[in-house]
């Protein structure tokens, strides 16, 4: 097995393309009507991606990053089974490519400095349906519409810290795979599972699967958080939607109740993420 780096010196490298010349959207469409792929940053995120089973296609790194912190990833991808390296053939004796390159030119690569200059393109995996994600679920929490990737990531992680079972996303959302949602989460989106809901039909999906729906949202007509029903209630769906616009009217219309995190000092509200910290923390203990 070649273990040899292959240094980068030219950014047009053809093989180099998915780092720097498609768009994330692009790159989740790049291989249908199979799965695409996706750029996962930094060792933490990667190492989290490898131990739930995503397959690397290519290493990209800071050439001093081969000896420091992406060291253990390096290796791991590097000694991987034939079977698991997407660009092998059967009887190949190929491993997955480590690009290495001066951080001059891995910035021109990516449009920005990395901090822990370390890239890896990874395959996408089959999604499993809401069904079998929540069957055993018992608190779990859906993103309506929420699109910046930061929030987006910031949820997941409070979601798998406080202990939630499960995340769904409606289509509206940002997908948690794409490089900066993954990053803010610290690569728990590969910890906690999580898909997407049917569109048209989200809240009666998780309503004949027996949970009972909470949406959390500025309004008066509202249960309070410690309410003892939410604490004792067997399946909890916790609906959380986009910064500024919150859920959609018809969305708070068709869950059983609504929930508002009391304020202070005149403060009308909290970040959707830190909202999220607050309700998983009371709803789900």
């Amino acid at each position: 097995m070649n273990k040899e780096f292959i240094e980068v010196t030219d950014i047009n490298t053809p093989k180099l393309s998915i780092y720097h010349q498609f768009s994330e959207n692009q790159l989740f469409h790049i291989n249908e009507p199979d799965l695409g792929i996706f750029i996962a940053e930094s060792p933490k995120v990667i190492g989290r991606a490898l131990n739930a089973g995503y397959a690397p296609l290519s290493l990209l790194l800071e050439k001093g990053q081969t000896e420091k912190e992406a060291a253990e990833i390096v290796k791991r991808c590097q000694d991987m089974p034939v079977d698991a390296c997407s660009n092998a053939t059967a009887g190949s004796s190929a491993s997955v490519p480590v690009y290495v390159a001066e951080s001059s030119i891995l910035t021109q690569i990516t449009g920005f400095h990395l901090t822990r200059g370390v890239l890896c393109a990874m395959k996408r995996k089959e999604l499993p349906t809401v069904e079998s994600l929540v069957s055993n679920a018992r608190h779990i929490a859906v993103l309506e519409n929420v699109t910046n990737p930061t929030n987006l990531g910031a949820i997941v992680r409070n979601a798998a810290a406080l202990g939630l079972d499960a995340v769904l996303f409606t289509h509206g959302c940002t997908d948690p795979l794409y490089r900066r949602a993954a990053r803010v989460s610290m690569g728990t989106v590969f910890q906690i599972p999580w898909t997407f809901l049917p569109e048209g039909s989200e809240i009666d999906t998780l309503k004949g699967l027996g949970f009972k729906t909470v949406a959390m949202a500025l309004r008066n007509d509202t249960k309070d958080i410690s309410d003892a029903e939410l604490k004792c209630a067997d399946k909890l769906a916790i609906f959380l939607g986009a910064e500024g616009d919150g859920l959609l009217p018809e969305t708070i219309a068709a869950c059983d109740c609504c929930v508002k995190i009391p304020m202070a000092h005149g403060v009308d509200s909290l970040n959707v993420a830190a909202c999220s910290a607050v309700a998983f923390w009371e709803l789900a203990k």
